[in-house]
């Protein structure tokens, strides 16, 4: 083929093949290989998917289920597995039948390595790369960087602040692209026990390495497993300072480009005081371009208020979407999982049916628009993460990439 088609008519044949089918395209012949693990191909090849996708509404959530013998569950941030019994990497449709894509298969490569946890905690996803780290519950030093459609993994070093040389410690992670130099980076706020100071050493997949640690400004407590946020090229946590005997909440917003970090207000009709009676989680919207967030306050009658950001970094344009009441007292909502390209958020809930066979965690759509509850089927496993993925094929220029 290559000896009668114009060079870009073959680019884009091969911009259009199936993933599996490009890869085993490599093989064909030194040309092709070089092309299609050239850095230019590969983001070509993520930005047509991309485009694909969205034109042919076939959007992807992967899905994460873990079953186990004990569990353990704090509301939104803390997850405690023992005895883990079933694990599950799984893409389905962001469709209303949410039919299953995939299963992938998963073979940890840091099987050598000792694990703090019994699995790992999926953090982020860019573009097709899922960042796992080894902080469910208790905090481990292994993180890896894994392309599930490709099936390969880049084993991150040891960061530099750990217990051996640091001491007592709480950590949160991010993981991001950056859009101005094309790397993609995993950032860790370390917080000192007792809480004193906070610091952030931030690791570039391009270099291969950890930064150095510095403070983080602005100084404040972070939450150990607080799920990041990241939108407007920025990852984004809830934190908190302590003033005058008690603590004020607040938004920390770390730009990847930067590497800045910068304080966001939250809504003004949250009392940023209420520590005690506020949990809160950020996410993202289902256009992927707004700040979301979700807020449970025990002081009202509400399961969960849902809050959008409308306009980035502008505190009066947060907008309440919708209000979660119970709607069966037998039902106990643990937490909100994401948002969907329709708008639509994935809740986690235990249902209690005295008398009926079927009594567990399910999962929910809820479309904010009706109110109504749609279940999707998902009810084998304890604990899950679920986040929009695209599939791509970045890290296949990776010599340093191991199958998995």
């Amino acid at each position: 083929m290559s000896d009668y088609l114009p060079q870009e008519v073959i680019t884009n044949i091969l911009l259009r093949l199936p993933i599996k089918s490009l890869v085993i395209c490599t093989s064909v012949c030194k040309s092709w290989g070089s092309m299609i693990t050239n850095s230019s191909f590969i983001q070509a090849h993520l930005s047509h998917r991309i485009n694909f996708n969205n034109l042919h509404g076939t959007h992807l959530l992967l899905l994460h289920g873990v079953s186990c013998q004990n569990y353990g569950n704090n509301f939104f941030h803390h997850a405690h597995i023992h005895n883990l019994k079933k694990e599950v990497y799984s893409l389905h449709y962001d469709s209303h039948v949410f039919d299953e894509y995939c299963k992938i298969g998963f073979q940890s490569p840091v099987a050598d390595r000792k694990m703090s946890n019994e699995c790992f905690r999926v953090v982020g996803i860019c573009n097709g790369l899922v960042f796992l780290a080894d902080d469910l519950s208790r905090l481990g030093y292994n993180f890896m960087i894994w392309n599930p459609s490709i099936r390969k993994s880049v084993i991150l070093p040891k960061p530099g602040l750990r217990y051996e040389t640091f001491g007592g410690y709480n950590a949160c992670h991010g993981f991001a692209f950056d859009a101005i130099i094309k790397d993609y980076k995993v950032v860790r706020i370390v917080e000192e026990e007792p809480r004193d100071q906070t610091f952030v050493e931030v690791y570039s997949l391009a270099a291969g390495s950890w930064s150095d640690s510095r403070l983080v400004d602005p100084q404040c407590g972070i939450n150990i497993g607080s799920p990041q946020a990241f939108v407007n090229g920025a990852l984004h946590w809830d934190a908190h300072r302590f003033r005058s005997s008690s603590y004020r909440y607040f938004i920390l917003a770390f730009d990847v480009s930067s590497e800045l970090f910068r304080e966001m207000m939250l809504p003004k009709s949250l009392d940023p005081n209420l520590a005690s009676f506020l949990s809160l989680q950020l996410s993202v919207s289902g256009d992927g371009k707004s700040l979301a967030m979700f807020v449970r306050d025990s002081t009202r009658s509400s399961f969960l208020d849902i809050w959008v950001m409308k306009e980035y970094s502008v505190q009066e344009s947060w907008t309440k979407l919708y209000s979660i009441y119970p709607q069966d007292p037998a039902d106990s909502l643990l937490r909100p999982l994401c948002f969907r390209k329709s708008g639509e958020v994935v809740l986690e809930i235990y249902r209690r049916r005295y008398g009926e066979i079927k009594t567990g965690i399910e999962l929910f759509s809820l479309d904010l628009v009706s109110g109504q509850l749609e279940p999707l089927g998902i009810s084998r496993y304890h604990y899950h993460t679920m986040d929009p993925y695209h599939e791509s094929i970045v890290l296949l220029d990776r010599n340093d990439a191991i199958f998995c």
